[in-house]
């Protein structure tokens, strides 16, 4: 066990300390659980980039991070779609979590097939995850009333969810070779 590691685990507990914030009966509320996700969020990074710099990657942590991260914002959107119940969250939060569901299913599939690599991370899933995660923390950070910071919680989540499609069809296109090399009899 190591500090990357450890980070990834706190990631993990934090989930149900931000949804007991969430539904806390107080003005501050929104605040404490937008905190608490940011936190997650720096422990997202922070983990990472401490696992390549002390050189401390395990196959736990590359195995836990990406769930732990899934699961944050999982937990984020539905809480959210809950509680805004409105077009603008829903749609974007179903393209999100679907994607997740879609890509993961990709990944392993193509993990099997020993080409894991042609759909590894690109900067594009960093565009994306920054403005995903700026979207939940200030939409978590605020009651659902449209204001500018609601409207612009709305844009970033939109901006996220074109660009999680974006990107899944970037994985699916350099996956494509092999999902229709059954149809071609390779």
């Amino acid at each position: 066990m190591n500090i990357p590691n450890l980070l990834t685990i706190l990631r993990v507990l934090l989930i149900p300390v931000f949804i007991g914030l969430f539904y806390m009966p107080f003005s501050w509320s929104y605040w404490a659980a937008s905190g608490v996700f940011a936190l997650a969020s720096v422990t997202d990074w922070l983990d990472g980039y401490l696992a390549r710099r002390l050189g401390q990657s395990t196959p736990f942590g590359a195995f836990l991070d990406p769930v732990a991260d899934k699961l944050m914002v999982a937990v984020a959107l539905v809480l959210l779609v809950e509680e805004h119940a409105n077009l603008w969250l829903t749609l974007p939060a179903a393209i999100i979590i679907g994607r997740e569901i879609v890509v993961s299913a990709l990944r392993e599939w193509m993990a099997e097939l020993g080409a894991r690599a042609q759909v590894a991370v690109s900067n594009l899933g960093k565009w994306k995850t920054t403005a995903q995660m700026a979207s939940l923390i200030i939409l978590l950070g605020n009651p659902p009333r449209l204001d500018m910071w609601v409207g612009l919680g709305y844009s970033l989540l939109i901006i996220a969810a074109v660009l999680t499609l974006w990107s899944m069809v970037q994985y699916l296109r350099a996956a494509w070779p092999h999902l229709s090399s059954g149809a071609n009899g390779k």
